[in-house]
């Protein structure tokens, strides 16, 4: 029979520590983690220093989101080691789930982020009146409320300036709190498993190993679809920037759907994640070190590194504009155009929108 308890078996030299070809894929992951946390947080300073007028951009956020989660990763693999020689009990009992959620909750909510955008961006031109209507409402209530004289204060620009959430954003926020909840809710009702009670530990790990899986299946394939749609919306548009931007996005949805997909599928059938002590001989052993470091790499690793490959270019650096002498220009016309065709005109405004807002 195979073996699952909290710790090894003690056997030879190796104590109560962790199996070799283990330790050596969670070292390796760990390696990799930190160089991405590293890449990602050296970036946001350039980033910043490059053009800290705008305050927290879209790819300062992104940037911020990846490197966090990648230092978590990289904290959680030394740790396991650490924790398993040295028995920590309450490890196993909830702190270790916790460790092990959080920067999966992390890189999950950058990339529903990201999906936030493509989706704002697809539907653009049908929610453009909606948000005019609503803009104007809130400019009209911020100078209801507003008293004489008295500036109006808005305390979020003024801590995270830069920001502009949509209610798609709001929604992706919410969604993020949510998973946290949850993650905590199941680690207390793990560390209650411990003691004399019908709660299984190990059942609820899986139990969540596989709806969050469910969850990472589900957004990678609304990537590739909304990536796919975007695509088609882009093509139509002549231009070099719009070109490059096109490629970025086909890359980076064929890149989440399959990395995604693998990660989802290998937890959902393996559930090594979470069985991580499960192994009678060497070769469960080195089964087990192999499926840990492919499902870590794809879920976390190549996507955080390609999107800080994608987000790799500086922003054009903000300058004041200086007041410039006005002129007055005629144009002549030999013929007035009295009509003109809407599909053109709605072509014209959404080649505009496609060259204004990037999507990555």
């Amino acid at each position: 029979m195979g073996r699952y308890g909290p710790f090894p078996a003690a056997a030879g030299d190796g104590g109560g520590c962790l199996p070799p070809p283990i330790v050596a894929a969670e070292g390796a992951l760990a390696v990799v983690d930190g160089a991405i946390a590293t890449a990602a947080f050296v970036q946001l300073a350039r980033i910043h220093r490059h053009n800290h007028i705008q305050g927290w951009t879209r790819q300062k956020i992104f940037h911020f989101m990846i490197g966090l989660s990648n230092i978590v990763f990289l904290v959680y693999f030394v740790s396991t080691i650490i924790a398993t020689c040295q028995r920590w009990i309450f490890w196993v009992h909830g702190c270790g789930f916790v460790l092990m959620a959080s920067p999966q909750i992390l890189l999950l909510a950058s990339f529903l982020l990201l999906l936030s955008f493509w989706v704002d961006l697809c539907h653009q031109t049908n929610d453009e009146d909606e948000e005019d209507i609503r803009s104007h409402r809130e400019a009209l209530l911020d100078r209801a409320k507003t008293k004489p004289g008295i500036p109006p204060v808005n305390i979020r620009q003024r801590c995270c300036p830069g920001i502009q959430l949509g209610s798609r954003q709001k929604f992706v926020i919410l969604v993020f709190v949510l998973l946290f909840i949850v993650m905590f809710a199941f680690a207390i009702l793990i560390w209650v498993g411990k003691g004399e009670n019908p709660i299984d530990s190990s059942l609820l790990k899986r139990v969540y190993l596989d709806v969050f899986s469910v969850v990472v299946l589900v957004l990678g394939g609304a990537l590739a679809c909304y990536g796919a749609l975007l695509f088609s919306k882009m093509s139509k548009v002549r231009s070099e920037t719009v070109s490059t931007e096109k490629r970025k996005v086909a890359s980076l949805a064929a890149v989440s759907l399959i990395c995604f997909l693998s990660s989802a599928i290998l937890a959902l059938v393996t559930n090594v994640p979470v069985l991580l002590y499960w192994y009678s001989t060497d070769a469960d052993i080195i089964y087990n070190a192999v499926i840990l470091f492919v499902y870590y790499f794809l879920g976390s690793s190549v996507p955080s590194g390609f999107v800080l490959w994608i987000m790799r270019d500086l922003p054009h650096r903000q300058v004041v504009e200086r007041p410039t002498e006005s002129r007055v220009v005629t144009l002549f016309r030999e013929r007035p155009s009295t009509t003109q065709d809407p599909q053109w005109r709605t072509a014209v405004t959404s080649s505009n929108k496609a060259l204004k807002s990037s999507p990555i």
